[in-house]
């Protein structure tokens, strides 16, 4: 190896990092960053130096990150759960300044073509590495006292979720609730991120003419369509946690819409269907609870790529 191909290689490996360490946010590394790079690199493998028109959509996203997203992560051992698609927009940014940083193959051109590639095949390694860990993640095993309230259980779920959540436990916990709830009603099943307007609905879910909002971190933009919903004629419901109740109810204070909103507690309103079933049923709470969590985990795994936030309750 000569002088100047280790040099190559060393300010290369130091770049990844650098980029890397420009694309963390909230403390954390997103899926959607970790394949845009993986892709960025299977580029470079298959042709270096790249153009832009190679590499870029006319949209402006990096080329291989929406249908053959999976077939370049399984080039590496990542299986298909990892991610479906690179879609936000944040990412294809992020592949573009891996792009400039590499200045698009540039500094590569004086390796041989097997140097060049054995040394793209060690930056993609870390990524595959990071992508193989979050596809490790243990499911969220969860102690059950039985001496608590279901509200009390709820909350367990809700806080042990925190930080990996991203709304996705808050979204599929409701809609397990109403599909346990309502068996003769088709309960609508959506990855949790998902946009409304991609999707064509005017809420998480509907049921007769009650639309239900779930999020958990209530803001400006989710009163505003409760508002929209109630004056096409539907009942809004939005359903928090239990910590943010109050601060959904000032923000529908502040939009004069608190009397045309009802705001639950997640908690409060799953706990609530336990006890009513159970005593319908005439089971225990924790029976239910356990069949709400095993309805909860299908339809997880039915939309969403992340099994870590399956739930076990014991």
């Amino acid at each position: 190896m000569s002088a100047d191909a280790e040099e190559i290689r060393s300010q290369s490996l130091q770049l990844l990092d650098t980029w890397l360490s420009f694309c963390v946010r909230r403390n954390r590394l997103s899926r959607n960053t970790i394949a845009i790079g993986i892709v960025v690199l299977d580029h470079l493998r298959q042709k270096c130096p790249v153009s832009r028109e190679d590499v870029i959509s006319a949209g402006g996203e990096i080329k291989g990150s929406r249908a053959a997203l999976s077939t370049i992560l399984k080039r590496y051992g990542i299986s298909e759960r990892y991610l479906k698609e690179a879609t936000t927009r944040q990412a294809h940014q992020d592949g573009q300044r891996l792009l400039d940083m590499l200045e698009w193959g540039g500094r590569l051109c004086t390796l041989s073509p097997e140097y060049r590639d054995a040394l793209l095949v060690a930056l993609i390694d870390p990524l595959v590495k990071n992508a193989k860990e979050w596809l490790n993640r243990q499911s969220l095993k969860l102690e059950i006292d039985r001496s608590l309230s279901p509200a009390a259980w709820i909350h367990l779920i809700l806080e042990n979720a925190k930080g990996q959540s991203g709304g996705i436990v808050e979204q599929h916990l409701v809609g397990a609730k109403l599909a346990r709830r309502y068996p003769q009603t088709t309960i609508s099943n959506h990855p949790a991120h998902a946009a409304d307007v991609q999707t064509d609905r005017s809420g998480d879910f509907e049921v007769q003419r009650t639309i239900y909002h779930v999020t958990g971190a209530p803001g400006q933009r989710v009163i505003e369509k409760c508002l929209s919903n109630a004056r096409a004629g539907y009942h809004p419901i939005l359903l928090i946690p239990r910590s943010k109740q109050n601060q959904a109810v000032v923000l529908a204070q502040v939009q004069n819409g608190e009397d045309s909103i009802t705001i639950i507690s997640i908690e409060d309103f799953v706990a609530l269907n336990i006890i009513e079933m159970a005593t319908g049923e005439q089971r225990d709470f924790y029976s239910v609870l356990k069949d709400i969590v095993s309805t909860y985990n299908q339809r997880l795994s039915e939309v969403e790529t992340d099994m870590s936030l399956q739930i076990e309750v014991r």
